[in-house]
């Protein structure tokens, strides 16, 4: 269905149930300007789980191209005489192979490497192949052909695509080549031969990006994925997670000072998430750090968002470790010291030492970080107690930065009355909140944030989604109900100073949770409902809360509300009062909404109404239908002081009202 199709359905479902909705009298203030919505409210949060840095968001298409995957070739084929060393000229990652002449004529020598999932490379697009390179013998000169191959094909020739590049000297340098696809495939394999006449070959990080990333940079992210996260108009990006800034043990922790310099010459850490479901268990999934701290800060500025970065407090996941597990409080100092140094890579003049690192990795100029979060999602009392001493000495350092507490995993109970207290006494800035909760819960939340202690820190929302009942997975009631709770949010924007769904990303073939906000494979993506919830809260987000009321109270969907949650703001940028409802009840609602407070000469003239809804709650998006839901953008005529229009069932509708004044 087209545009104009669905646009005129829409129309003429608007005004077949017009004649039986119940009348719903909303009342906005216009000339009531309240708290300012802040420019970070609306965003997005990173974690390296399934698979959404390398095998996702990181564009590099080789996987563990260093050998240093604790199973060193795991990922890769060997044939011929290839020797693994571990004298490499990198010394955070030393290990390299050796390719050796295979002795006959008629056998070879080389590797074959599968990808994530497969490599997913698209016909007539370029793709930079390198690798870090020497011969054994001075003076003595190799080939290597390097091949794109599809290893299932039944055409005569299994590569479909190669180059070949020449080695020369005993002395390590780095050697490029561009190889063009000349096909489409989403599982594709690189395959590399020592070619005859053979001589002695090191190599070692090899690797292979689309030539064609976000903003075109070498060491860059995958297009499309970054490109629907700038889409989104987000406010914040918090990263590096969520539970992985943990790790599972002390020794596989995230370490950002690990994830920045040279890519060559940072480590592999294994991630967090590699034991966890053994229901879903990938044992390959292990981090690069090619997605570093230098690359998070370099995409939070690219897609305007304000960078949040969670450090580790001295603790290491609580999941998975008892008490006596933990880091000791006498070892808290390398964790203070992280948090300090981060400012400093990130804001600090290029001559400091952090500061000339961002330097010398092509940013001079500071990334004005403003916020950090310490802890992820730690609970019980040994989490305040390393946070206290963090906060003094941090905030000895850096009082300019706005500190991120933690509220634990829980959006109830023991633990979050006993944290929130403590965070209070900590004088943190602001404490994140975690929620992925039933849609039971979701309709009962409208009204959460109404009567928060406004003396205390603000609150983030850091990590909520709706989990529909039976199976949790990305369909559209569950993102109506997240659209319904967010209006309590924005109503309460004087509180709520950020706030972002979670988990981000989820490769089809990766995943060990959902629902997740964007989906892909090697080569397609996929925004789901939420996506565009999401979307359509930081693309309208306002400048200022306007109060809006039906008799008398907020709507928050409380009964004899007939379904609706509403909130209103103002956007004195462009003159425009913006009003979201959703209607989650079965029945359709006439609105009847009241513009209170105009002056004599203003009035409410025309605009456009946003509209995302669904006759199946349960319908979702596809990899093959991604455009199966979307919201749809009409004209509202309006003029005056009042206008009357019906909400569909479960629908969610974003009204955009242009503020006039006759001369």
């Amino acid at each position: 269905m087209n545009l104009r199709s669905i646009m005129t359905a829409v129309t003429a479902a608007t005004v077949l149930l017009t004649a039986s909705a119940a009348v719903n009298t909303l009342t906005v203030k216009t000339s009531k300007l309240g708290a300012p919505v802040q420019p970070t409210m609306y965003g997005l949060f990173f974690e390296d789980i399934n698979y959404a840095a390398d095998g996702g968001l990181y564009a590099e298409l080789i996987k563990n191209r260093s050998f240093e995957f604790p199973q060193s070739l795991m990922g890769w084929e060997s044939f011929g005489k290839v020797e693994l060393k571990d004298d490499g000229p990198f010394e955070r990652a030393p290990h390299y192979v050796r390719l050796s002449p295979s002795g006959h004529r008629e056998k070879y020598t080389g590797l074959v490497n599968e990808g994530f999932f497969g490599i997913g490379v698209t016909k007539d697009e370029d793709y930079r192949f390198s690798v870090w390179a020497r011969t054994v013998d001075p003076g003595e000169k190799a080939v290597i052909r390097v091949e794109l191959i599809d290893p299932s094909t039944m055409g005569e020739k299994q590569a479909f695509s190669r180059v070949e590049v020449e080695v020369s000297g005993n002395e390590w340098k780095k050697y490029t080549a561009v190889i063009k696809s000349d096909k489409t495939i989403d599982k594709a394999k690189l395959r590399i031969f020592l070619k005859k006449p053979e001589a002695m070959v090191d190599l070692e990080h090899i690797s292979l990006f689309p030539v064609n990333t976000f903003n075109g940079h070498e060491n860059g992210l995958r297009a499309d994925l970054a490109q629907l996260l700038k889409d989104v108009n987000p406010g914040v990006l918090r990263f590096p997670g969520g539970c992985i800034v943990e790790g599972t043990d002390p020794d596989t922790r995230y370490k950002w000072k690990e994830t920045v310099g040279p890519v060559e010459n940072r480590p592999t850490n294994e991630n967090r998430w590699h034991y966890t479901f053994p229901h879903r268990f990938f044992p390959d999934y292990y981090q690069s750090y090619g997605l570093g701290f230098y690359e998070y800060f370099q995409l939070a500025e690219e897609i305007g968002a304000e960078p949040l970065p969670i450090l580790n407090v001295g603790l290491v996941c609580q999941f998975q470790n008892s008490p006596d597990q933990q880091i000791p409080m006498d070892s808290l100092d390398i964790f203070i010291q992280d948090a300090i140094d981060l400012v400093e890579f990130a804001n600090g003049d290029v001559t400091t030492p952090w500061g000339r690192v961002r330097a010398d990795m092509g940013h001079p100029e500071p990334f004005n970080m403003k916020f950090i979060g310490i802890g992820n999602e730690q609970w019980d009392s040994i989490y305040p107690q390393r946070l206290e001493p963090f906060v003094k000495k941090f905030r000895k350092a850096h009082p300019e930065i706005r500190i991120v507490g933690s509220s634990g995993p829980d959006s109830e109970g023991k633990q979050f009355e006993y944290l929130w207290p403590e965070m209070t006494r900590l004088k943190a800035d602001l404490v994140d909140e975690h929620f992925y909760r039933p849609e039971t819960w979701f309709l009962a939340q409208g009204a959460r944030y109404d009567n928060y202690d406004r003396k205390g820190p603000k609150v983030f929302a850091g990590e909520y989604a709706c989990h529909g009942k039976g199976r949790k997975y990305n369909h559209y009631n569950a993102a109506l109900l997240e659209a319904a709770f967010m209006t309590g949010l924005e109503r309460n924007a004087d509180l709520v100073h950020m706030a972002t769904y979670a988990p981000l990303f989820a490769h089809v073939e990766g995943w060990q949770w959902r629902p997740d906000m964007i989906w892909f494979d090697n080569l397609r993506s996929m925004p789901t409902c939420s996506y565009y919830v999401q979307q359509l809260y930081a693309r309208n987000k306002g400048t200022n809360v306007l109060p809006l009321t039906m008799d008398g109270n907020a709507i928050v969907g409380a009964q004899g509300q007939n379904g609706l949650f509403a909130s209103a703001v103002a956007d004195t940028d462009n003159n425009t009062v913006i009003i979201k409802v959703a209607n989650t009840g079965e029945e359709p609602q006439q609105l009847d909404i009241n513009f209170d407070g105009l002056k004599k000469k203003e009035s409410i003239n025309g605009g456009k109404v946003i509209t995302f809804t669904s006759t199946d709650p349960m319908a979702e998006n596809t990899l093959d239908d991604p455009d199966r839901m979307a919201p749809v953008e009409s004209p509202i005529v309006a003029e005056g002081k009042f206008y009357t229009t019906t909400i569909a069932p479960k629908t969610f509708q974003v009204y955009i009202f242009n503020r006039t004044s006759k001369k």
